[in-house]
C-alpha cells in the first residue's frame, strides 16, 4: 500500500471488515428483510454500495467500463445494464419490488468491486491524488483525493447501516 493512500485504504478496509463481520450468520431471509416499508434491506444496501464503488473506481476515476456491465453482473442480478443505475433516487416501491439475488451473486459482486478498489488504490501517489479533474457527476473540477473522500464516506455510511441492521435483527456481531 502506498503511503499516499494509507488513510483512504485504511478507512475502507476497516469498513469492509465491519461489513464482513456483520454478514456472518445472516441467512437469505435476514439479508432480504426490510425493517419497515420505507427502509432498505441489508441486501439492497450491499448492492447499492457495491454499485457506488464500481461506478467511482471504474467510470469516474479510470474512465473504464464498469464491472457491472463488462463482467455482466447485471445479468446475474437480473437487472438492466444501465451503468448509472445504482439505486439513487429509487422510490420505496422500487426498493420493495427489487428481487434479492442469490447470496453468492450479491457477495460476489461486493468482492470484485472491493478487489478492484484495492487494485486501483495501491499504486496511487501523492501526485495522483492531487490531480484536478472533472469527475462526474460534480461539474466543478476537484482532486482525485476529494472524489475518494466521497467514496469513503459513501462506503462507511452504508457499512454502518449494514452493521446497525445486523444488530437490530441478530444482536451484536458487527465488531470484534
Amino acid at each position: 500500500m502506498a503511503a499516499a493512500t494509507e488513510a483512504i485504504t485504511g478507512a475502507l478496509e476497516r469498513n469492509w471488515e465491519m461489513i464482513d463481520s456483520a454478514l456472518e450468520g445472516l441467512d437469505d431471509a435476514v439479508l432480504a428483510r426490510q425493517p419497515a416499508d420505507q427502509c432498505n434491506s441489508v441486501a439492497w444496501i450491499m448492492w447499492h454500495m457495491s454499485r457506488v464503488v464500481d461506478t467511482f473506481i471504474q467510470t469516474r476515476l479510470q474512465s473504464s467500463p464498469q464491472l457491472w456491465v463488462k463482467d455482466r453482473w447485471h445479468r446475474k442480478f437480473g437487472m438492466s445494464d444501465d451503468p448509472e443505475d445504482r439505486g439513487v433516487g429509487w422510490t420505496a416501491q422500487q426498493v420493495l419490488a427489487w428481487v434479492v439475488p442469490p447470496r453468492e451473486v450479491l457477495l460476489g459482486y461486493y468482492e470484485v468491486t472491493r478487489a478492484s478498489a484495492r487494485e486501483y488504490l495501491s499504486p496511487l501517489t501523492v501526485a495522483d491524488l492531487e490531480k484536478v479533474r472533472i469527475i462526474p457527476p460534480v461539474a466543478e473540477p476537484r482532486t482525485v483525493a476529494s472524489a475518494l473522500g466521497q467514496l469513503v464516506w459513501e462506503c462507511v455510511a452504508h457499512g454502518g447501516q449494514i452493521a446497525y441492521l445486523r444488530g437490530f435483527y441478530r444482536g451484536m456481531g458487527w465488531h470484534r
